[in-house]
């Protein structure tokens, strides 16, 4: 049960850490959350939340996947149309150069940069009816990375490119931006330091803010940013590094 005066936003990767929070966040924001995710359940459960299975490069590969969505959408939204889209979906598949193999380059691309670019092209009129916010969750890995990332990497700088190149593209229809994360306290982060405490505890220390994000903090900006507070702020990929962006890692 949704409460239909709530407008509607649209959140990919809604099971992930950030993806729960986004949810959280966006319904207690006040909205009506059409949460995605390629899984088949949602774990998260409220009123104002609507769970919709998406596959993300079915959904790029596959027009008439993406068309059949694109009505479902419609239908639950009826005649109010989205207010908010964040792209929030990515996958993380991390290799050596030489060991790359070209699907999983393909599928990188695929999900973290071409499938944002056609969830606005999808859904742009709705979004401009309602003078509308896109927010693509980008990463610090888009200007700086490491070994390994590169894939990941330059996606996410893609997906920082594309966000300002439809700010000026879309011009006052709707207002796009990104957010560029460094480290994130998400389950599946914490998950990879289990029994390592000292590690964790040496990746809060290189940040100047002495932590890592919260999964609600990043939240919190994507809500702000699809907000009046924020009608200024458009084509901006704004760092959530907790100073981090800032830093040599040189030894001293």
């Amino acid at each position: 049960m949704v409460a239909k005066s709530r407008p509607w936003a649209l959140i990919t990767g809604a099971n992930g850490g950030i993806g729960k929070a986004l949810v959280s966040e966006f319904v207690q924001s006040g909205y009506n959350v059409i949460a995605t995710d390629i899984s088949e359940t949602i774990e998260l459960e409220h009123k104002n939340i609507y769970f919709m299975q998406l596959d993300l490069q079915k959904f790029v590969l596959d027009e008439t996947y993406a068309l059949t969505f694109a009505n479902e959408i419609d239908k639950i939204t009826s005649v109010m149309g989205l207010s908010a889209l964040v792209n929030n979906a990515a996958v993380q598949i991390l290799n050596k150069v030489e060991k790359l193999s070209r699907a999983q380059w393909q599928t990188s691309f695929d999900v973290n940069l071409s499938a944002p670019f056609f969830m606005v092209q999808t859904f742009l009129a709705g979004l401009t009816k309602n003078n509308g916010s896109i927010v693509n969750i980008s990463s610090i890995h888009a200007t700086q990375t490491k070994k390994e990332f590169c894939a990941y990497a330059t996606t996410k700088a893609g997906l920082s490119s594309l966000t300002r190149n439809l700010a000026l593209d879309l011009g006052n229809k709707v207002r796009v931006n990104a957010i560029e994360p460094a480290a994130v306290a998400t389950e599946m982060l914490k998950s990879g330091f289990e029994g390592k405490d000292e590690q964790y505890k040496q990746l809060e220390a290189f940040h100047p803010l002495a932590r890592i994000a919260t999964p609600k903090e990043v939240a919190e900006l994507a809500v702000f940013l699809c907000s009046a507070k924020a009608r200024f702020v458009h084509g901006a990929c704004i760092s959530a590094s907790g100073g981090i962006q800032g830093c040599l890692s040189d030894p001293y």
